[in-house]
C-alpha cells in the first residue's frame, strides 16, 4: 500500500485541507468499526504512541492509538492554522509539521514566491523530508491552494519546484482554486497568471476549480432541499453534517459548504487508493492515462449525484442519470461544458454498489454524444471502489482532460491584460527583489502558448476519425 502527503498552503488551502481531514476521519470511522490501524488508514494517517518521545512512537499495526495526518500546513498568517489547532482536529496534526508567519503575503504573488519562498525554503524542505521519512512507499503529494491570493499562489507554486527537485519520482497533484470575475482581490489576475506559469512547468496534474462554480452547486443543492418535492430529513451520518449533527446554515459561513465540495472531490479521488474495489485505480494511473502531453495536465472534475454532498435524505435517482449528470455543465467544478468540446481522455471513478457492467453500459451509451480526439477514441479509464460515501449507496467522480478548460484561461488572460495595460498595481510587485517586468510577460506568454495548444486540438474537432488498419502478427 502506498502513502500520500497533503500540503495545504494559505488560508484557502488550509480551510479545505481541514475539511478534507475531518471527512476522511469520519469515512474511515464508518468503515473501520474495530479501530484497527490498517492499510486503508495508513495511506493518509500515521499511528502514533504519544507516550513515546520522537519518531520511536510510530506503530505500524494493531489498535489505533493516536492518528496523525500525513500533512504539512503552511500559511504566512497565523489565523487559520491557529483556528485549526484550537478546533476539534487539533490532535490530528503534528505540531512539528506547521510553518506560519505573522505578516502575510498581502495578496502579492511576489511576496509569497520570492520573499517567503527563499526565507522558508529550508524549513519547508525539512518538513517535507520528515513527512516522506514516515512513509513506506510515498506515491503522491497533494497540494491544495488558491490562485488569487499571495501565499497560496506564490508560496504554493514555489513549493512545487521544491518538490520537483527534491522528490522527482513522486507525483504532484495540485488542487487550485481559481478566483471568480467578481473576486475582491484586485491583484488576483496578476497572482493567477504568475502562478499558472509555475503550474504549467512543475505540476503533474492540476484540478482547476473556480469559486463561482462551487457557489452555483451550493445554490443548486439548496434549491433541491427547499423545493419541497424532495425529502429534507437530515441525514444523521452524512459526511456533510457538522460534528454536532446540526444542519449547517449557509449564511453563517458560506465558504464552509464550498470547501466541502473540494474536500469531497479529494475523498473520491483517493478512495481507490484507500479502499478495496473490483477495479482499483492507482493515483499514478490518472496521470499516465489522462495526460498525453506534458503541459496539457489540467483535468476538469465533476461530482454526481449532487445529493451526496447535502445533508438530506433525497431518493436515489437512477444510476444512469448519475453518469449523464457527470457530463453536464451544471455538475462541473469549473464553468465549462465538456459535451461541446473535445476530450483527450476521461476517467470515471465510481464508488459503492455499482457493477462493472453498469459502468461499461453507460460508457457505450454516452460515447456517441461525446467527441474524443481521433487518435484516442477509447480514451476511458475507470475504477470501482466498493466503499461508498458515508450514508449513500454510490457516487461518481469524473475527471476529463478536455478543451473546455480553455475559456477559463482566456478569461483569466483578459483580466490580466486589462490591469497590465495600465500598469496598475505593478509597482507593488516590482519593488520585490528578483521581480522584473519580464516575469509578467513570460507568464502571459506561457499561458498564451497553453491556450494555443488547446486551439490546435479544437481545430481537429471536425476531422473524420480514421479507421486505422490493425497490426497483423505473422505466425
Amino acid at each position: 500500500m502506498t502513502q500520500s502527503v497533503v500540503v495545504q498552503v494559505g488560508q484557502c488551502g488550509n480551510q479545505i485541507g481541514c475539511c478534507f481531514w475531518d471527512l476522511a476521519l469520519r469515512e474511515h470511522a464508518a468503515v473501520n468499526k474495530k479501530g484497527i490501524y490498517d492499510e486503508a488508514i495508513s495511506s493518509f494517517f500515521r499511528n502514533v504512541d504519544t507516550r513515546v518521545v520522537g519518531d520511536g512512537g510510530n506503530i505500524s499495526k494493531g489498535k489505533i492509538c493516536s492518528l496523525k495526518a500525513r500533512a504539512v500546513l503552511i500559511d504566512m498568517e497565523e489565523g487559520v492554522v491557529n483556528e485549526i489547532l484550537q478546533g476539534p482536529l487539533r490532535d490530528v496534526f503534528d505540531s512539528k509539521q506547521l510553518i506560519t508567519d505573522i505578516s502575510g503575503s498581502g495578496n502579492n504573488w511576489a511576496v509569497g514566491h520570492k520573499v517567503f519562498g527563499s526565507l522558508y525554503q529550508e524549513k519547508i524542505l525539512e518538513k517535507l523530508r520528515k513527512s516522506a521519512e514516515h512513509c513506506d512507499c510515498l506515491q503522491c503529494f497533494f497540494i491544495i491552494h488558491s490562485m488569487g491570493g499571495g501565499t497560496g499562489s506564490g508560496l504554493g507554486t514555489f513549493l512545487l519546484k521544491v518538490l520537483e527537485d527534491e522528490f522527482p519520482e513522486v507525483y504532484r497533484f495540485v488542487t487550485s482554486i481559481y478566483p471568480s470575475g467578481e473576486d475582491d482581490v484586485i491583484t488576483s489576475p496578476y497572482n493567477s497568471i504568475l502562478a499558472m506559469k509555475e503550474l504549467n512547468e512543475h505540476a503533474d496534474c492540476v484540478l482547476p476549480i473556480d469559486n463561482q462554480s462551487l457557489f452555483d452547486i451550493i445554490s443548486k443543492i439548496d434549491l433541491m432541499v427547499n423545493s419541497g418535492k424532495l425529502g429534507a430529513a437530515i441525514k444523521p451520518n452524512s459526511l456533510v453534517t457538522s460534528s454536532t449533527g446540526v444542519f449547517k446554515k449557509r449564511q453563517e459561513k458560506p465558504f464552509d459548504a464550498m470547501n466541502n465540495i473540494v474536500a469531497n472531490l479529494l475523498l473520491n479521488l483517493t478512495s481507490s487508493a484507500r479502499f478495496e474495489g473490483s477495479l482499483n485505480m492507482d493515483l499514478n494511473e490518472i496521470s499516465m492515462n489522462l495526460v498525453p502531453f506534458p503541459q496539457l495536465h489540467y483535468l476538469v472534475s465533476s461530482l454526481t449525484p449532487l445529493y451526496t454532498l447535502a445533508d438530506v435524505n433525497i431518493p436515489p435517482r437512477r444510476l444512469d442519470q448519475m453518469f449523464s449528470d457527470a457530463f453536464s455543465k451544471d455538475h462541473q467544478l469549473i464553468r465549462a461544458d465538456p459535451r461541446h468540446c473535445l476530450y483527450l481522455a476521461c476517467a470515471l471513478m465510481v464508488r459503492g454498489n455499482v457493477q462493472i457492467s453498469d459502468l461499461r453500459r453507460n460508457i457505450e451509451r454516452l460515447k456517441p454524444s461525446l467527441q474524443f480526439v481521433s487518435w484516442n477514441q477509447e480514451g476511458w479509464k475507470t475504477s470501482l471502489c466498493s466503499v461508498p460515501p458515508v450514508g449513500h449507496s454510490h457516487s461518481l467522480l469524473a475527471l476529463a482532460n478536455n478543451t473546455c478548460v480553455k475559456p477559463t484561461f482566456i478569461e483569466l488572460r483578459e483580466r490580466f491584460i486589462k490591469l497590465y495595460k495600465k500598469k496598475a498595481h505593478l509597482h507593488h510587485y516590482l519593488q520585490i527583489e528578483g521581480m522584473e517586468e519580464s516575469c509578467f510577460t513570460e507568464a502571459v506568454s506561457s499561458l498564451s502558448a497553453l491556450i494555443q495548444e488547446y486551439n490546435q486540438l479544437d481545430a481537429t474537432k471536425s476531422m473524420p476519425v480514421e479507421d486505422l488498419p490493425r497490426l497483423n502478427v505473422a505466425m
